[in-house]
């Protein structure tokens, strides 16, 4: 128990806060094309993560939306969603803080790969 006491704040001391920039500049975790329209896909995110991460930020980002989705644990912003719009649906690139974690929480990328054309 002293272990696990000791290993979390160190985890969260490693992980920091990153900024949306810092999290934009590593390789996305996902690239994927949806027949969703860019502001139909971020609110199916919304409600998908509305239980596990609160409110989600959204804005204009180029042709579409960016989604900002906030940490579980910390303060600051734990993943980014990139969603731009292409004649048939949107184009959706995925970043997030910890994306060489494996053991990160996997609530981002089940809403995301949910949301590509299901409900």
């Amino acid at each position: 128990m002293k272990w696990g006491v000791l290993v979390l704040p160190l985890a969260l001391a490693v992980s920091g806060c990153a900024s949306v920039a810092e999290i934009n500049a590593s390789l996305p975790t996902m690239n994927v094309i949806s027949g969703k329209k860019p502001h139909e896909y971020a609110q199916c995110l919304v409600t998908k993560l509305a239980s596990s991460r609160g409110a989600l930020q959204l804005e204009p980002h180029k042709d579409g939306v960016r989604v900002i989705v906030p940490g579980k644990l910390s303060s600051g912003p734990a993943a980014v969603f990139d969603i731009e719009e292409r004649s048939s649906g949107s184009s959706i690139k995925l970043h997030e803080r910890m994306s060489n974690v494996p053991v990160r929480p996997k609530d981002v990328q089940a809403a995301a790969n949910a949301c590509i054309s299901g409900s």
